[in-house]
């Protein structure tokens, strides 16, 4: 029974490079009907050649020859929100581009393909020995990388991207092609494209047709260019196809694309710090900075388009982490692990002559577990103090502008960590932008809320002196403190900084470096290295020493364990069945959802679930064209393919390689899955290609676009 529970059907984020090798034979046994080459194939196009690492934090896919690009509603929301005004309101109303010439371009915004992979294990880690610091292999690592980025054979538009993988016991080398002219041409309104919002979020069952659509743009030679209206439409190797027969239950479904984070591999001590502690904290300091942000929101139609983006970023997380902690406790993740431990201590600590004993194994391995408990238990309070010290300080817009002034007067004194020329023109192109949605109104109040939150809920000795001082002079009152500090702070208005910035930075920079907001944020900076990160880098190190030797012996002692490499941002596949799931007691959840809920949850005025007219007319006629099915119209559907951030955006295929949906959420009861998978109700939630085509077609009158697309029939054979 133990042995069978390390085989986890439907687990894990593997590399295309090594489908054939690893998991071919058993994606054809839950019923994929191409080859491991079809997928990923260096020497002719395949599918890989259609998927994009969109902007380093989303996936998304081409779907024409013209190099249109889809990818989710909120991955796209910051490009639509950069051409949002009070009288053109895109968020609120949706954007289609009639013709090429309406597309809009988006300065920061990039997608980035792979073009070939290759393990690079033996070079990398040449000279690495055991017996070194973290920094000493640090910097034997990163000299053998940067030897190989010199060497590696790739073209003048290429670059070579080079990561660890297994704890970096294992290392990848990708040639990279980047194109940054990719501009915005289309976007439902958020009643449609972030329909349910918070309340939905992380949940099934869902209605949200969470897409976006860009087109990429390349020179005369289709190669990576700058934006220059005169650039072309990229013309991509490969482009899906997009199925219109939908998905049954059963079916096989794989989802391709960037996976960011996930650690399956940490030990129960760890897993347990984070239930009890890390993610406790977080979820306090974020209650209070949404109900901030809700509260100026609902009020001022203004601010709300200057921070849907943030609001969402930081709601996001918040969420996550308690269905995060409810999965663990739900699936007993800890006490299994406890149980895999032990057997994996029992192998260790078999005696010679015993069949399967290595005596090497306990020289080698034998203490690392109990050394990652006594450093996981050092790094506790410490933890604590880190998320207190980054959540609130990252919320608290104010100390970003003084952070960022601060260090480009660093630079300029001292030589800080960068140079002072590349510093000050970065600010000078990103404050700005900074300005446009910045609200000091709604920042003083998350100030007073969040710096309380700092003081009175940690251990004293981890708050700046200099605050704590100042508090008192207040008599305790921190929204008197907000009063002194916001009243007047330049650093509050773009007209004070901006300007100035612009025409005599060292001014600025001078009669800057005694400000309330500069002077505080510098103690309370200081007050975290003194205190905290110096302490707690120590420890750190120190696991992440132990936790590769952990993950060294794992791959090494549990032969009959399929390892996959913890997601890392480098493209992965993930496969599994289209299935629905049991939520709890008495609770149990079709695969499938239509138009039917999405009405039936409809609230007029509501800024969740409202339904625009049009939609609501669409539904009463049942007028779905060539998508819908039966009379109905497919909105989502879930599948057991183990997803997590990064994954937004990227494309469900099916059996054939053809896009049947688009990858944006995961269900409440299985977000634990970046920390420990459990079949039984992890769910990836995508939204249906149909309802993607009906919106852009039927909706939004954008048929032409899905003219540049192929549609399929695989199931009829057509």
């Amino acid at each position: 029974m133990f042995l069978s529970s390390l085989a986890i059907a439907n687990d894990g984020m593997w590399l295309p490079l090594l489908l054939e090798k690893l998991n071919e034979k058993e994606m054809k046994s839950l019923g994929m009907k191409i080859s491991a080459k079809d997928i990923y194939n260096v020497n002719s196009g395949s599918l890989k050649d259609a998927i994009v690492s969109f902007g380093g934090f989303c996936t998304g896919e081409v779907i024409s020859t013209k190099g249109l690009v889809l990818t989710n509603h909120h991955c796209g929301l910051e490009s639509v929100q950069s051409h949002s005004t009070i009288d053109h309101n895109y968020i609120r109303d949706g954007f289609w581009a009639k013709n090429f010439g309406e597309e809009l371009s988006n300065p920061k915004l990039y997608v980035t393909f792979i073009a070939r992979m290759e393990d690079v294990s033996k070079q990398i880690l040449t000279g690495v020995t055991p017996s070194m610091t973290e920094s000493e292999r640090q910097s034997a690592v990163d000299k053998n990388i940067n030897e190989i980025k010199k060497t590696a054979k790739k073209e003048s538009y290429q670059e070579i991207l080079v990561k660890g993988f297994f704890e970096a016991n294992q290392y990848y080398l990708f040639v990279t092609e980047t194109y940054k002219d990719v501009r915005l041409v289309g976007a439902p309104p958020s009643s449609i494209g972030n329909f349910g919002q918070d309340t939905d979020n992380w949940m099934w069952p869902r209605h949200t047709g969470d897409f976006s659509m860009f087109r990429i743009y390349a020179g005369k030679d289709n190669k990576p260019a700058e934006y220059a209206p005169g650039n072309v439409p990229y013309i991509p190797k490969r482009s899906l196809s997009i199925s219109l027969d939908g998905v049954a239950e059963g079916d096989f479904t794989m989802v391709f694309g960037f996976p960011g984070k996930t650690t399956e591999y940490l030990p129960a001590v760890a897993v347990q710090q984070i239930m009890e502690v890390n993610n406790p904290a977080k979820i306090a300091i974020r209650d209070k900075a949404l109900a901030v942000m809700n509260e100026f929101m609902r009020k001022d139609e203004q601010i709300k388009i200057q921070y849907t983006k943030k609001y969402s970023t930081i709601a996001n997380p918040w969420k996550k982490w308690r269905g995060e902690i409810l999965g663990l406790t739900r699936t007993d993740a800890i006490n299994k692990k406890k149980i895999y431990e032990a057997e994996f201590q029992k192998r260790i600590n078999l005696p010679a002559g015993r069949q399967g004993a290595n005596p090497q194994w306990k020289e080698q391995y034998g203490n690392v577990l109990s050394e990652l408990e006594a450093a996981y238990a050092e790094l506790k309070p410490l933890g604590k103090a880190r998320d207190y010290y980054f959540e609130i300080n990252s919320k608290i817009e104010l100390f970003t502008v003084a952070r960022r002034i601060n260090a480009l007067r660093n630079a300029k004194n001292n030589g800080g960590k960068y140079d002072y020329a590349e510093g000050l023109t970065k600010l000078k192109d990103t404050l700005p932008d900074f300005y446009k949605n910045y609200s000091p109104v709604l920042d003083k109040k998350m100030f007073e809320v969040l710096i309380s939150m700092y003081v009175n809920d940690q251990d004293s000795k981890m708050v700046s002196p200099l605050l704590l001082m100042q508090i008192n002079a207040f008599n305790k009152d921190v929204s008197k403190l907000a009063d002194d500090i916001y009243g007047g702070a330049e650093y509050t208005a773009a007209n004070k900084i901006v300007p100035v910035l612009e025409k005599n930075p060292a001014e600025l920079l001078e009669r800057t470096k005694t400000s309330k907001a500069s002077v505080l944020y510098d103690d309370m900076l200081a007050t975290y290295n003194r205190e905290v990160a110096s302490k707690l880098n120590e420890v750190q190190n120190r696991i992440n020493k132990l936790q590769r030797l952990y993950m060294q012996a794992q791959m090494e002692v549990m032969k009959e364990r399929n390892f996959y490499p913890d997601a890392n941002s480098t493209l992965r596949v993930t496969y599994g069945n289209v299935k629905g799931y049991n939520a709890r007691d008495g609770v149990k959840y079709d695969f499938i959802t239509y138009l039917d809920g999405l009405v039936e949850k409809y609230i007029p005025g509501d800024y969740e679930f409202d339904v625009p007219e049009k939609l609501r007319s669409l539904y009463k006629t049942k007028d779905y064209g060539q998508y819908g099915k039966n009379g109905k119209m497919p909105v989502c559907f879930i599948a057991t393919n183990h997803t997590t951030g990064g994954n937004s955006g990227s494309p469900a295929l099916d059996a054939y390689g053809n896009l049947v949906g688009l990858n944006f959420d995961r269900a409440w009861e299985g977000v634990m899955s970046d920390i420990s998978y459990d079949p039984s109700i992890c769910r990836n939630i995508m939204v249906d290609i149909r309802y993607v085509l009906f919106i852009m077609d039927k909706y939004a009158g954008a048929g032409y676009l899905v003219k540049e697309m192929k549609l399929v029939h695989p199931k009829k054979g057509k």
